[in-house]
């Protein structure tokens, strides 16, 4: 997937550096999501809607011990 027009964005919380962060961009249906630090030259994870807001779950969801 051509990734190239996509417009990046990440957390107001990542500080001045930016640095150890997880930028995301929306597209047609998609979300793409990638380390910061790899920018342009690193792999992207490519989610459908359902796969991004079921990880926004996940993430939000408090930690249970088993």
């Amino acid at each position: 997937m051509d990734l190239t027009g996509a417009v990046w964005r990440k957390s107001s919380r990542s500080g001045p550096n930016g640095g150890n962060c997880v930028e995301v961009a929306g597209l047609a249906g998609l979300v793409a999501l990638r380390d910061s630090k790899n920018g342009a030259d690193g792999p992207a994870l490519i989610l459908t809607g359902d796969q991004w807001r079921a990880l926004l779950g996940a993430l939000r969801a408090p930690e249970t011990s088993g």
